[in-house]
């Protein structure tokens, strides 16, 4: 690879590090009981309120309807992302180092491959939560399922529930993006040259 695009690819590998200070998914809940609404931000690490009591407050709401309890510290993939994101970081730098364009294609592919898996496992995540439900619950509406959309508005009884990708997943999307148009850079040069 030419040094325009390996300084692309170190660049997009160190995009990465950003999405450890960045939600990269949101949900809020409105209402009209909650008329400033309450929200939860997935972060690699963590599921956290958008402030400071939504986490409690969507507990004791899921807690009625029989969803179980969101204890972020139940989750094995918060613990799994970091270290996932850190070998992509690591991987990208060696391809981009290196310059072996087929390791950047490698390094493309594993990337698409976690975001399918992250996404698929997300939306299971959301169906066990939404479906699950406690049968000696106090709200129960017969054929009534609470699972938030995976991307998009949907109303759960009274409330509007939105999911969509914060900075966090374009930060993401911005190094896959680079990756890709290093390799484009690199063969139009490649072309060139011939």
């Amino acid at each position: 690879m030419k040094t325009q695009s390996k300084i692309i690819v170190i660049a997009a590998s160190l995009i990465l590090i950003l999405s450890f200070f960045f939600p990269i998914w949101y949900i809020d809940l409105e209402a009209p009981q909650y008329p400033e609404g309450i929200g939860l931000e997935i972060w690699l690490n963590k599921i956290a309120g958008q402030k400071p009591n939504d986490l409690a407050n969507i507990n004791g709401l899921n807690h009625y309807i029989g969803m179980k309890e969101i204890n972020p510290d139940a989750i094995p993939e918060m613990k799994i992302m970091p270290f996932i994101i850190i070998f992509l970081i690591v991987f990208g730098l060696i391809s981009g180092i290196s310059g072996k364009r087929s390791l950047v294609y490698i390094w493309i592919v594993l990337f698409f491959v976690v975001a399918a898996v992250g996404l698929y496992d997300f939306y299971m995540w959301e169906y066990d939560y939404g479906h699950n439900l406690n049968p000696h619950a106090a709200i129960k509406i017969p054929g009534m399922a609470y699972q938030p959309p995976l991307i998009g508005s949907k109303m759960l009884l009274n409330f509007n529930a939105i999911s969509m990708p914060p900075i966090g997943l374009y930060i993401l999307v911005a190094a896959i993006v680079l990756a890709v148009l290093a390799i484009i850079i690199d063969k139009k040069s490649k072309k060139k040259n011939a």
